[in-house]
């Protein structure tokens, strides 16, 4: 039976900017939010939007994501007519590779892919935050007949040189694309969404291989060769809230961004359509003792707070001992914060230790790292 739409997420980011929180997992397994990991994002949005076919690329530091990830109950796609499944790098008969671009990791499993005989191929990044559904990205895909939809979003001008630019003319034809331009043409950046017609892709990702000269990507080598073509490149202008959580500054502003009670990321509006799912750690409730106290913040379960807490992200297990002060912090999994300890601008890595007494970034405006055993990383 022919599927109008499967999704593969592209989720074998190494992550080397998020330093020691990627040192033995996968970008898109990093902690986000008190109690959800990135990968849940792309894959719920896929789940709201009636997608139920989902392969799910992964490459370094896989095992905890495979794990994670499972037979996708967590995403209610563990059915007879629904399909959740990790792919990594195989050996074949041509030998064992791994995947060299975002463009080479869909060309390895072309066969998969095909098994699934689908119309159209949505293709995600596994580590940016956002809250959507791909419907009506897909109802524009299919009524302006493109051979691509790229989902884009405008950008400041100053920041634009950062991102690949589209360029657009009145019916959101995309004419021109550039690569992290100096001088750009247009703020609307690729959020790195594409909808492809599957067939047309498997014939440009084929060509793209025989190219010695490519570098396997999708921006840097299949959307030019599609323009060259002067093939149909339709633009989707996506609005609401869409973060690249790629570094720690990035990462620490996005956890901020969900204690913005006018922001547009909000986790706990409980909207059934653009819910969030992930694993429950089954932990005992969070406890707040009687001389902690906690503002604009969000603890999850198994968090210990006897001590101040203003505008942090606590996650599970997580401990703040007595008479400590965090502010603005992003605190994970199983670290600890000593006695009278005062930290500010950090993300405290998973099982972190910050001894009693340590004043920590308290004047700087840069956000650090503080990992395992008490070391910092800016």
């Amino acid at each position: 039976m022919v599927k109008e739409v499967i999704a593969i997420v592209l989720a074998g980011g190494k992550g080397t900017r998020l330093e020691s929180l990627t040192k033995k997992i996968a970008k898109p397994a990093v902690s986000f939010a008190a109690k959800y990991r990135i990968i849940d994002f792309p894959l719920s949005n896929c789940a709201n939007s009636g997608i139920n076919t989902v392969g799910v690329l992964t490459q370094y530091e896989s095992t905890i994501l495979d794990s994670y990830i499972g037979n996708g109950e967590k995403w209610g796609m563990n059915g007879v007519h629904s399909l959740m499944t990790t792919i990594p790098p195989r050996q074949t008969e041509e030998g064992a590779n791994w995947y060299k671009g975002t463009a080479d990791a869909l060309a390895q499993n072309i066969d998969w892919i095909d098994s699934q005989d689908p119309e159209n191929v949505l293709i995600l990044s596994g580590d940016h935050i956002y809250k959507t559904t791909y419907n009506e990205m897909l109802n524009v895909h299919v009524e302006t007949n493109a051979d691509v939809t790229i989902s884009v979003i405008g950008v400041d001008w100053s920041e634009a040189s950062r991102f690949g630019i589209m360029a657009v003319d009145d019916k959101n034809h995309i004419i021109e694309f550039q690569e992290k331009p100096k001088v750009p043409k247009s703020n609307l950046a690729s959020m790195g969404i594409y909808i492809f017609k599957w067939k047309v892709l498997k014939k440009l990702l084929k060509e793209d291989m025989k190219n010695p000269d490519s570098e396997h990507d999708f921006g840097k080598n299949i959307i030019p060769m599609m323009l060259k073509k002067q093939m149909k490149l339709q633009a989707y202008q996506y609005k609401g809230y869409w973060k690249d959580v790629g570094t720690l500054a990035s990462l620490h502003q996005a956890n901020m961004d969900i204690l913005n009670e006018d922001g547009d990321l909000k986790l706990y509006d409980n909207d059934i359509h653009t819910r969030i799912y992930t694993e429950d750690t089954y932990s005992v409730p969070q406890y707040v003792g009687k001389r902690g106290s906690i503002k604009n913040s969000i603890a999850n379960q198994g968090s210990i707070i006897l001590g101040k807490v203003e505008s942090c992200v606590i996650s599970n297990e997580a401990y703040i001992n007595t008479d400590a002060e965090c502010n603005r912090c992003v605190i994970m999994s199983g670290a600890v914060v000593g006695k009278r300890a005062k930290v500010k601008n950090a993300i405290i890595g998973p099982n972190a230790i910050i001894e009693d007494d340590a004043e920590i970034n308290l004047e700087g405006d840069k956000i650090i790292l503080i990992a395992s055993k008490g070391v910092r990383e800016l």
